[in-house]
């Protein structure tokens, strides 16, 4: 099988190719650097047109799109803002063209997207919960929407909203870690709002089962089942490294501090992956202990 990732080169990406290239088949990157992982084979592009890589879409089997400028990106100011949004639509444009202008068309097409789909506040989501209003949301909707034209040329289109990835190497984990390691560490603001994970072997391993799975297809959120709080997930991960966990910090402060970027850290609404289990995917790690005992270990 031939996979084409867009966005390949970051750790999402990195662990994605290292599980197919395991299997046996062959990955491309595309990448502004034309930097890869070993094994893999780097395409360059502008991610905004198809020139000089195009041509390759009729060899593939599979395609990815996983780019999009990382939220943790501060200060929030009005370019960083539309930078988000430039970063996940004008890829995404470019892809569908690809495969408008293909001769032969992948089999199937995985779309990244955000768990902040459903919004910052609410009862539990699933995935027939409507999009919220807020920017973050709103972001997701538009991230979705840049490569939804080629489910009417026939591809099956996966779209994966996915929570925190939890890895060893890259990601939030160490960051979100180190307040905590410094012992600073406690609950964000209430710690009453959820704080949505999912390890990166079950986010690896999801998005190659929805590869797989020809019945596939549509939103699929990637997040682990057990609920999480925030004062839940950092006790838990206070109690791993072996640090004490201690009083808040105010939500205020964050503000203060982080600006409209602080609604990643004091808000967030619970979520559940209902489709990916109904669907008969099996989680490796579904509570937050299990999860950072393993990364921690």
């Amino acid at each position: 099988m031939k996979v084409l990732i867009a966005g390949g080169s970051g750790f999402l990406g990195r662990a994605l190719t290292r599980s197919f290239l395991a299997d046996g088949h062959k990955v491309f990157i595309l990448s502004r650097s034309s930097s890869a992982p070993e094994g893999a084979q780097a395409v360059k592009w502008d991610a905004k047109t198809t020139q000089g890589w195009g041509h390759l879409v009729n060899e593939m089997d599979v395609i990815i799109n996983l780019v999009g400028r990382t939220l943790a990106s501060w200060p929030w100011t009005a370019s960083t803002k539309r930078d988000f949004h430039d970063s996940r639509i004008l890829p995404g444009l470019a892809l569908a063209q690809a495969i408008l202008q293909a001769d032969h068309r992948p089999g199937v097409f995985i779309q990244a997207s955000g768990i902040n789909h459903y919004g910052l506040h609410g009862e539990l989501a699933d995935e027939s919960t409507p999009p919220a209003d807020d920017f973050l949301a709103q972001l997701t909707v538009k991230w979705e929407a840049a490569t939804q034209s080629v489910e009417e040329l026939g591809v099956r289109r996966v779209v994966v909203r996915s929570a925190v990835v939890l890895a060893r190497d890259g990601g939030l984990l160490s960051m979100m870690a180190l307040p905590i390691k410094l012992f600073a560490g406690g609950p964000l603001g209430s710690g009453k709002h959820a704080m949505p994970w999912i390890h990166i072997n079950d986010w690896v391993g999801s998005v190659r089962y929805l590869v797989e799975n020809e019945n596939a297809r549509g939103a699929y959120n990637l997040i682990a089942p057990t609920p999480t709080s925030n004062a839940e997930f950092n006790r838990t991960l206070a109690n791993v490294i072996h640090r004490p966990y201690w009083f808040p910090t105010p939500a205020f402060l964050l503000q203060i501090l982080l600006g409209e970027m602080s609604v990643l850290v004091v808000e967030g609404r619970f979520a559940q992956p209902k489709r990916l289990i109904e669907s008969g995917y099996r989680f490796q790690f579904s509570a937050a202990r299990e999860a950072l005992s393993d990364l921690f270990k």
